[in-house]
């Protein structure tokens, strides 16, 4: 009973903190809303007694991209004007979430959780661990999706730099 009135609790929060993410005019707090919606995704893993994707989740999303995000809003010095902000394309997000939100609730009343699939059993994984056998599939099975990952990020920070730079 506690397990569920913990996972309501950082349900709720992240929630919240979501909505914050996009409804806030100023950047900045967006960025902190979507660093408190990283946390609670992080507790999320720990429930699922999955540490290191816990700890990777706050090291990388929260800490390094968020640190990179909030760094380029403040170099590209983005200022909020309010003024601009249009009825019917809040009526329309509205309804594009109200649909989204109808269509998840359907989805998790009507779906049933699969079956575990893969070649490690949940035995295999708490004998050998979650750190050993991730950083195995990655630098193995998934070595060139991960060096394109980290070309794709350096490419955001070279283009960040030259777009807030006046002349280079």
């Amino acid at each position: 009973m506690l397990e569920i009135l913990f996972f309501l609790l950082i349900t709720l929060v992240a929630i919240v903190s979501a909505i914050l993410v996009v409804t806030c005019k100023n950047p900045i707090n967006s960025a902190l809303a979507l660093i408190m919606t990283f946390f609670c995704l992080a507790t999320y893993y720990v429930m699922l007694d999955a540490p290191f994707m816990a700890a990777v989740q706050v090291m990388v999303y929260a800490g390094a991209i968020m640190v990179l995000i909030v760094f380029t809003i403040m170099l590209l010095n983005i200022r909020v004007d309010a003024t601009k902000l249009h009825s019917h394309r809040v009526v329309l997000g509205c309804v594009i979430g109200f649909f989204t939100l109808v269509n998840t609730v359907y989805m998790l009343i009507k779906s049933q959780a699969a079956a575990p699939t893969g070649p490690y059993s949940g035995a295999m994984i708490k004998h050998i661990g979650h750190t050993e056998l991730i950083g195995k599939e990655m630098f193995t099975t998934f070595l060139l999706p991960f060096e394109i990952t980290s070309i794709l990020l350096l490419v955001a920070i070279v283009g960040a730099v030259i777009l807030a730079k006046k002349k280079i």
